[in-house]
C-alpha cells in the first residue's frame, strides 16, 4: 500500500477543523479534520474525483482540556507536544483555542472524499 503523503505527514496549520468530540469513555477527545491534499494521491482517489482528506485524531487519557469560543468554518493552526508520558495538543483559530492534554494520540481515520 501506497503512503499517502510519503515519509513525512502534512504539516497541521490552515487545517480544517470540521468536529471536535468529547467522550466520557476514556476520557478522550476526538478531533475531525480536513488535510491538504496529497500531492501524489492514490490512483483511486483521482479516479473517484476526490479532492479533500480527512481524518481523525484520537486523543485518550485525557487529564486537562480548555475550550475558548467556537464557530464554524473553522481553519485552524495544530501543535502536538510531548509533555511528561503523553502529548498536548494546541488548536489554534481567530475565533477558537483548545488546549488538551492526553496519555495517548492516535490517528483514528483517513478518508478522501470529493467536497460538493
Amino acid at each position: 500500500m501506497k503512503p499517502i503523503y510519503g515519509a513525512a505527514p502534512p504539516p497541521l496549520a490552515a487545517v480544517g477543523l470540521r468536529q471536535l468530540t468529547l467522550h466520557e469513555e476514556g476520557p478522550a477527545l476526538t478531533l475531525r479534520l480536513d488535510l491538504p491534499y496529497p500531492a501524489d494521491p492514490p490512483r483511486k482517489w483521482v479516479a473517484q474525483g476526490f479532492d479533500t482528506v480527512r481524518t481523525g485524531l484520537a486523543f485518550t487519557g485525557l487529564s486537562a482540556l480548555i475550550l475558548h469560543g467556537f464557530g464554524t468554518e473553522i481553519t485552524a493552526d495544530i501543535t502536538l507536544t510531548a509533555v511528561g508520558d503523553g502529548v498536548a495538543v494546541h488548536v489554534t483559530a481567530p475565533e477558537t483555542t483548545v488546549e488538551a492534554v492526553a496519555r495517548t494520540v492516535h490517528l483514528a481515520a483517513l478518508r478522501a472524499y470529493a467536497q460538493e
